[in-house]
């Protein structure tokens, strides 16, 4: 697998959207590659798949954010909007986590890093954070420590 494997399977999703002339996942796909590309323009270099992971999972943040947003303020067809739009977002996310798996990732972090304290959070979100990007809501991940740690 190259190191854009993600962005070259994101292309071709998006060939297959036009091809099938699915408009709304098409325009969905193509959000996500624009936002590859305006990475590599300001940064002017290739993103790698860990890279392209980020800009994913925070493309998945948002829309997290502006669906409960939307429901809150009752506009069901914007949240109904958002929520289509996290669907084919996670189709290019690595699988979540079980909570289990989650607990496990944390204690074996803090062990490594010898966390005791809630000055030594940083050193244990650095260490989970490559582990678990996509794949867990880091703000859950973060709570779990604190309350670890606390």
């Amino acid at each position: 697998m190259s190191n854009t494997a993600l962005k070259e399977r994101l292309t071709a999703e998006m060939k297959i959207s036009m091809r099938a002339k699915d408009k709304q996942r098409l325009v969905v796909i193509r959000s996500l590659l624009a936002a590859v590309k305006q990475v590599e323009v300001d940064s002017r270099a290739t993103v790698d798949d860990a890279g392209v992971l980020a800009i994913i999972d925070k493309a998945m943040k948002q829309r997290r954010d502006s669906h409960q947003q939307f429901s809150d303020a009752n506009r069901l067809d914007l949240a109904e909007q958002e929520a289509y739009e996290m669907t084919v977002i996670q189709d290019f996310m690595p699988e979540a986590l079980t909570e289990d798996e989650i607990n496990a990732l944390i204690d074996t972090a803090m062990t490594k890093s010898g966390a005791a304290t809630m000055q030594d959070m940083g050193k244990v979100m650095g260490l989970l954070k490559p582990k678990m990007q996509g794949r867990a809501d880091m703000g859950v991940v973060s709570k779990l420590i604190r309350a670890k740690l606390g």
